[in-house]
């Protein structure tokens, strides 16, 4: 099974790399439809996941659109190649407190280039991890939640999860000396 998995991100990853430029506006829908492909899914409209999906805007005043919404599992904000993703963390949040009820656990930052992965649930101002496209073929736990069946992601800089184990190892420590 990760064979496959890894099969078939290496193909995403090189299918990106030929025919990408990273524009956001002309290439987000398809980057993402081959995103869901390389996770298994026969395409992201198959999944369920809708494009463009329309949130009110906080002053009530206009809509705004999320590049990708799979309730109950992920927002994804797609931005041009090589853009600071650090900039657009306030709109996604913002887009994410808006999607109720059903609002998904994950928000997921990319520029074609890399994914930051959040789980505001359980730490806010920073990303759980980062994954770049090329690692994704061996390192696509913190992104587990896309496949056809979801998977608990594995992320690489939980704060919460990293608490909880230096605690734990902490415990039995002391209850070793006791």
């Amino acid at each position: 099974m990760v064979g496959l998995r890894k099969e078939r991100l290496e193909e995403f990853v090189k299918w990106a790399n030929q025919h990408i430029t990273g524009d956001e506006k002309s290439q987000a829908q398809v980057f993402l439809d081959r995103l869901f492909q390389g996770f298994g899914h026969k395409g992201l409209m198959e999944a369920g996941a809708t494009l463009e999906e329309r949130i009110k805007k906080e002053d009530s005043k206009g809509t705004a659109f999320a590049d990708l919404v799979w309730k109950p599992y992920v927002l994804v904000e797609m931005k041009k190649r090589g853009e600071d993703l650090s900039k657009h963390y306030r709109q996604a949040f913002d887009y994410w407190v808006r999607l109720v009820p059903g609002r998904p656990q994950y928000v997921v930052l990319c520029n074609f280039d890399e994914f930051w992965v959040y789980d505001f649930n359980s730490q806010m101002d920073s990303p759980v991890d980062r994954v770049r496209i090329e690692d994704l073929p061996t390192r696509f736990g913190p992104l587990g939640f896309l496949f056809p069946t979801p998977e608990r992601p594995v992320f690489g800089d939980d704060h919460e999860e990293v608490t909880r184990d230096a605690a734990d190892k902490l415990a039995t420590c002391f209850n070793k000396l006791a």
